[in-house]
């Protein structure tokens, strides 16, 4: 019980600083302050930290905020690259120069003029089995819509999709161990999958119940699912041609919406998952958060 209960609170740590640093990422994110307010060392607080994430804290900040760069600098047009490094954190143009070109390969201006269409296509053609083209979501008209708050409980893995399976059955195994009625399913992306390597990715498994109804006891972590506006998507199709209509909402939707993505992760909610129910098929909506540019 004791090992079940330390790792819980592993999780919990874990999953309160990547909230924290998903908030607050444009600020001077203070470690040691963070591991005081969990009364833990600085030291305990990143080996927890890399344990759950399988990173550290450090990459882990740089990772996101470098994919919010990313985001900005196609949405944000009129904010010059200096800007763009301010609200990503970044004190020095001249450290965030280099980070994003260590990064992407490119300098942001090369990005901005069109470079993220060819480092994303390049990432995209690593699964063979993508098949959908852009034209296929041109009449797509999404909707826009307030979430409310919910709790996940969840498998987290890192590398997409490569134990996806064998987690959603474990889940499925816990909804019925626990006699759980009313939930739903969503896959969370903690990074933008379209920019970052399949290897690189940590993707999150999660069976979502309302407050509700939080099991007491349960050996599976939870957090509280982001509360918000989001931008809502149909797909169906197969498991991974998701990322090319996730690549048109980034490169397309976004730039002319008059909104910006956020650094709160996006994710997709299930309607039929055979990685679950074994349906044969995959209907879900994509959701991405949102704020007014």
């Amino acid at each position: 019980m004791k090992r079940k209960d330390t790792s819980l609170n592993h999780s919990k740590i874990a999953n309160e600083m990547m909230n924290y640093i998903n908030t607050y990422i444009d600020t001077d994110i203070n470690i040691t302050q963070m591991a005081e307010e969990f009364n833990i060392s600085k030291f305990h607080f990143q080996r927890i930290f890399k344990e759950q994430m399988g990173e550290n804290i450090y990459e882990c900040i740089k990772s996101i905020r470098l994919q919010k760069a990313s985001n900005l600098l196609i949405t944000n047009q009129s904010s010059t690259i200096s800007k763009i490094a301010s609200l990503c954190g970044y004190s020095s143009q001249t450290s965030f120069l280099r980070a994003f070109k260590q990064r992407f390969e490119q300098t942001p201006k090369q990005w901005r003029q069109g470079g993220y269409k060819e480092y994303s296509n390049n990432i995209l053609n690593i699964y063979s089995s993508v098949s959908l083209i852009d034209k296929y979501y041109i009449n797509i008209e999404p909707q826009i819509v307030k979430i409310e708050k919910r709790i996940a409980y969840y498998i987290r893995e890192k590398g997409h999709g490569n134990d996806s399976r064998k987690n959603w059955q474990k889940l499925k195994a816990w909804v019925y161990t626990n006699d759980i009625q009313n939930y739903f399913q969503l896959g969370i992306y903690h990074d933008n999958p379209i920019i970052t390597k399949p290897q690189d990715c940590h993707y999150v498994s999660a069976i979502v119940v309302k407050v509700e109804d939080v099991l007491p006891n349960t050996n599976l972590p939870y957090f509280n699912l982001y509360a918000g506006l989001c931008a809502k998507f149909p797909f169906n199709g197969k498991y991974e041609d998701i990322l090319k209509l996730i690549q048109w909402v980034y490169h397309f939707w976004l730039p002319n919406s008059g909104y910006e993505a956020t650094t709160i992760p996006s994710y997709i909610r299930f309607e039929k998952n055979d990685f679950f129910d074994d349906s044969g098929e995959f209907v879900a909506d994509f959701y991405i958060p949102i704020a007014f540019s």
